[in-house]
């Protein structure tokens, strides 16, 4: 049994009339008459028969054309799903995200793809940028929202990271974390030389190795080792405690929203280097979804400082 036998079959049973069917399907009636009967035989039932000159479907032909309808409508939507599956319209895109993508980028990126591909699954987590990085090597997903490796390293690199293709999607300043009533929580920017004395909530190493000694690295060369008194491994528990007065902290913008009564986010005036975040990307991959995704990819604004309080 086929397809255009089934197809045939239905219009002959819709017109109840060969010739009509056969201008319908662009066939002569014999190849068509010769279609059903073969149809016929492969079912091993009669589909129609002549009563009183008038063609007419049996009672198996009734009880066969329901599901031979089904069986059609099923067929075209097959085609249109795998025809929109091969577009990128339908599918999964899995995406890993660092942390500090989720206050602006990010957000803006999966609003953007939601609109333009409502029917895409969207798989979502939480990771580092070292655990994006092996997923993306081992295909265990399609792409990464991730810091590189140092602000240094991703100018020198641009467009590849560890043999994954990248795409800068923001640049980022560091930024001092202050509460509300800190002694420098009214000026506009500060230099870090100025936190010297004060203590410090940091990100925990183990979540973030490279940010850590990245930012412990610049208070160095401005003449200080932060003295870390609190650790948090997420960005909102660190905002937390240095409105609770536990200390202050440097992080990487978009800052989280917070209630600036009781914390603020300062410029820092030392000529550090923006943070990028790159978009990341296995060159295997040959997902349509990822394809789609990338398309809608705008380039990174030009670097400039951002404070909020």
């Amino acid at each position: 049994m086929e397809l255009r036998q089934l197809s045939s079959f239905v219009v002959v049973a819709e017109e109840m009339n060969v010739g009509r069917a056969a201008a319908r399907l662009h066939l002569t009636q014999p190849s068509l008459s010769r279609q059903i009967a073969a149809l016929e035989r492969d079912l091993g039932v009669e589909l129609f028969a002549r009563v009183k000159r008038r063609f007419v479907l049996t009672a198996a032909g009734e009880s066969f054309l329901a599901d031979a309808q089904d069986l059609l409508r099923r067929s075209d939507e097959a085609v249109r799903a795998a025809q929109r599956t091969q577009r990128g319209e339908l599918g999964t895109l899995r995406l890993r995200f660092v942390q500090s993508a989720t206050f602006e980028v990010l957000p803006r990126l999966l609003g953007t793809f939601r609109q333009a591909y409502p029917e895409v699954v969207l798989d979502l987590e939480s990771v580092t940028t070292i655990r994006q990085t092996e997923a993306l090597r081992d295909g265990r997903i399609d792409v990464g929202l991730m810091r590189p490796t140092t602000p240094e390293g991703a100018r020198t690199t641009a467009g590849r990271m560890h043999g994954l293709l990248t795409r800068v999607v923001s640049n980022d300043p560091l930024v001092a974390v202050l509460p509300a009533r800190h002694r420098l929580a009214r000026r506009k920017r500060i230099r870090l030389e100025e936190l010297a004395e004060d203590p410090f909530v940091f990100y925990t190493r183990l979540s973030g190795p490279v940010v850590h000694d990245s930012i412990v690295g610049y208070c160095r060369a401005a003449g200080f080792t932060p003295r870390i008194e609190q650790e948090a491994a997420d960005v909102q528990t660190i905002v937390s405690l240095v409105a609770a007065g536990l200390g202050v902290s440097l992080l990487i913008g978009p800052t989280p929203p917070s209630n600036p009564e009781a914390v603020v986010y300062r410029e820092l005036s030392d000529d550090l280097p923006p943070w990028q975040l790159c978009v990341a990307w296995s060159p295997d991959n040959r997902s349509p979804v990822l394809s789609r995704f990338l398309d809608l990819l705008q380039p990174a604004a030009t670097p400039s400082p951002r404070s909020r309080g």
